[in-house]
């Protein structure tokens, strides 16, 4: 087990999107296929329900209403429905919005971010470039990060609880974690060393790592169930296809990367991920067949 100890896990979407194969994957398809909204949530043995990404809500429509924000959905159509929301999927596990006390958000597009606002007793967690690089953009800037404010509760600031290289040996009570018990599960060989490596519940039982290229500072997690091992890896692909098959994107959507140098040292670090742990599961936001395979039930 990578982590400290076992967290149930959810895998869910809320709405999708449609744009062309070819662009997220070489050699893909030239006709437009759905790519889901995905999020996950933990279901941690202190913390209770904690959010991984939150997928679409209804917002995001009236975000994109008018221009510039409007050329958002015309360039990646959604689809959404109130009941596909993660807040309504939650409910309908007997998990009330009041329920969650964190949201671990990747990264600040819209397809993850978009039901921030549901949650009203939930603190952030995030690397604090990841929203330091997108915060202070112009409104057609935000448009290419695929960045829109409006998404965001208006006390975000006050609720975040932004991850640094300073704080990342800091638990959520700001106290100084002692030696970390897991750091021997990322020993010599392993692609991420220990320092680079973010406790950010400071028990060992979620772990993040820094996976930037599609977007600056974005995240993805490590967490442990009972069974197996999981990398939640955000976008660092679109698709299981990609690493598997190690079929990177075409270059065109480096016009929609923060970084292509960092968004293809992040691709391989999931190749070298497959070779160190070759049981560890890695879970794409927008992969329909990790959807199929472990998006039913509770994972534990």
């Amino acid at each position: 087990m990578l982590t400290s100890l076992p967290i149930k896990l959810m895998i869910r979407s809320a709405g999708y999107c449609v744009h062309p194969e070819w662009l997220t994957l070489k050699g893909g398809s030239l006709r437009p296929v759905p790519f889901p909204a995905g999020f996950a949530c933990l279901l941690h043995p202190m913390h209770g329900p904690i959010l991984f990404d939150t997928g679409y809500s209804s917002r995001f429509f009236r975000e994109t209403a008018t221009l510039p924000s409007a050329l958002y959905r015309y360039i990646t159509p959604v689809h959404f429905r109130e009941e596909d929301s993660a807040a309504a999927q939650l409910g309908q596990a007997g998990i009330a919005p009041e329920d969650v006390r964190y949201i671990i958000l990747s990264h600040f597009h819209a397809d993850h971010i978009g039901g921030a606002k549901d949650y009203p007793n939930a603190r952030f967690i995030y690397l604090d470039k990841a929203y330091a690089a997108v915060r202070g953009l112009g409104r057609l800037a935000r448009v290419k990060a695929g960045f829109l404010p409006g998404l965001l509760p208006e006390d975000f600031a006050e609720r975040s609880l932004p991850v640094s290289e300073a704080s990342g040996s800091r638990g959520l009570d700001g106290a100084i974690k002692p030696a970390a018990p897991w750091a021997a599960s990322f020993s010599p060989g392993a692609p991420f060393a220990p320092e680079a490596v973010y406790d950010l519940l400071g028990d060992g039982s979620v772990l993040a790592v820094e996976l930037s290229g599609h977007a600056a500072g974005m995240i993805g997690v490590f967490i442990s169930t009972t069974a197996h091992d999981y990398l939640l890896c955000a976008d660092t692909v679109w698709s299981s296809r990609a690493f598997l098959e190690q079929r990177p994107p075409h270059p065109a959507a480096g016009l929609i990367m923060s970084d292509r140098l960092d968004y293809k040292h992040s691709f391989e670090r999931l190749q070298a991920l497959r070779a160190w742990h070759p049981a560890l599961r890695i879970v794409p936001s927008h992969c329909r067949s990790v959807l199929d395979n472990w998006g039913k039930g509770v994972l534990e």
